[in-house]
């Protein structure tokens, strides 16, 4: 399984699992991750959901192969219907990034509660290098979070950074050495996982339901101009030239 998801107490860990192709995500793995949302929303002995990759890499984002195959094509697309089940995810959410997490393996980390990495990650959003526009409500977030200047400066440039310039602009709250990352992210998912559930649910929605409504509009607006963009001739040629260098 490319997405693999097992129970420790009331901690879920979902884990992106597909070391091979660097974790990059197809139709059918996001597929797994929504429902994997949606089981742990519904299992009341669920308490806190753990989201990693396999050692050495987050995610490379798409699956490029299969998203020029299975591009999307509305809000019902499996890519959409994930970050939606990650807006609407009433539980807390804990992501341990290392290495890698290119393109949605980043915009996903802002609908996540608490977001810890490594030394050793590395963060990008370079959608406009294949001719796209950003995703995951990351327009709206991203400025939210880092600021005008550092967001434009990310999505504008495509540029990698490092778990420093996402601590020092509040991406994620704790850089740790790749060795005790995940074990870092039990132990907060426990803690969590430990309190009363009816106040953390609420104390989540207290945090969350004030830029709700933007966050969905953004989502829904960036989707129309990222299927919109699948067609353009600089679009086509980036995807090309892309395909041509792997």
């Amino acid at each position: 399984m490319s997405i693999s998801v097992r129970d420790e107490g009331a901690v879920r860990v979902v884990r992106i699992d597909r070391p091979e192709k660097k974790n990059a995500l197809t139709l059918v793995m996001y597929e797994a991750l929504a429902k994997a949302l949606a089981d742990a929303s519904a299992n009341a002995e669920c308490r806190a959901v753990v989201l990693v990759g396999h050692p050495g890499v987050f995610t490379a984002g798409n699956d490029i192969g299969d998203f020029l195959q299975n591009p999307p094509s509305g809000e019902d697309s499996p890519v959409f219907r994930f970050l939606l089940a990650l807006v609407d995810f009433d539980k807390p959410i804990i992501a341990a990034v290392d290495g890698a997490a290119v393109g949605v393996g980043t915009t996903m980390l802002l609908h996540c509660d608490v977001v810890i990495a490594s030394t050793r990650a590395k963060f990008s959003m370079p959608f406009v290098n294949l001719g796209l526009v950003p995703e995951g409500a990351s327009s709206l977030l991203v400025p939210q979070i880092a600021g005008r200047a550092t967001a434009s400066y990310w999505l504008m440039t495509g540029e990698a950074f490092d778990s420093d310039s996402a601590l020092r602009t509040g991406m994620i709250s704790h850089v740790f050495d790749a060795e005790e990352l995940e074990a870092r992210a039990m132990k907060i998912a426990e803690t969590i996982a430990a309190k009363p559930p009816e106040a953390m649910k609420i104390t989540k929605d207290l945090l969350r339901a004030p830029v709700r409504a933007a966050v969905k509009e953004t989502l829904s607006r960036e989707g129309a101009l990222f299927i919109a963009r699948l067609t353009a001739p600089e679009t086509i040629a980036a995807f090309t030239s892309f395909m041509t260098r792997r």
